[in-house]
């Protein structure tokens, strides 16, 4: 069966923005490549039960086995060697993929207190878009009575949009509750008064 958002993102969202970024050839209309999930586990990861009990889980959420990272330098502060293992990453590509971004729009973010959304900020010019979760049980496929340990979780979505705003369209399309980053924006505008104070003086 074809995910729901697959049929979507075919019949309505790349109509959607071809018109809304004047788009006449739609293969030049941006999509979503592939998603990143990464559970980093520190020395905790060299422990086999806990890092069975995070495969598990990772599993659990993506649909699909991850692999074991680790760490690429010696980290005196963690106390982790170089080689040795770092965490859990796993790659969703197409079914799996749109699979995720239903359950994680739909269901999981939802499920985060006194959560307001994501911020806009978190989007680069290279089209992704990352942000972090806290508490990996806010994902339906996770027991709580069975967690040994809540974990963070760190999702990077990879489009294939080469322009900010692009992607920011694109995400929305999907239902992606992102909301302007208003932090960033006074903090531009506190340099601004400054300089102008300097220039009067």
């Amino acid at each position: 069966m074809i995910p729901r958002l697959r049929e979507k993102y075919k019949n309505e969202i790349i109509k959607n923005l071809m018109a809304k970024l004047s788009l006449k050839n739609i293969h030049a209309v941006p999509r979503i490549d592939k998603i990143v999930l990464n559970m980093g586990m520190g020395p905790e990861a060299l422990e086999k039960k806990k890092l069975e009990s995070c495969i598990k889980d990772v599993a659990a959420i993506a649909g699909q086995q991850p692999v074991v990272t680790k760490f690429k330098k010696s980290i005196s502060n963690f106390k982790s060697r170089k080689g040795t293992n770092a965490g859990l990453k796993v790659t969703l590509r197409n079914d799996r993929m749109y699979e995720f971004i239903d359950r994680l729009v739909n269901i999981a973010l939802p499920r985060i207190k006194d959560f307001k959304g994501l911020k806009d900020s978190s989007c680069d010019k290279f089209g992704n878009f990352s942000f972090g979760i806290k508490e990996h049980i806010i994902f339906p496929e996770i027991n709580f009575d069975k967690v040994e340990t809540i974990r963070g979780l760190d999702i990077t979505i990879v489009t294939t949009s080469r322009k900010i705003e692009d992607t920011i369209y694109l995400l929305k399309e999907f239902n992606f509750p992102i909301i302007n980053d208003t932090t960033k924006k006074k903090k531009k505008s506190k340099k601004i008064i400054i300089k102008e104070e300097k220039k009067g003086e």
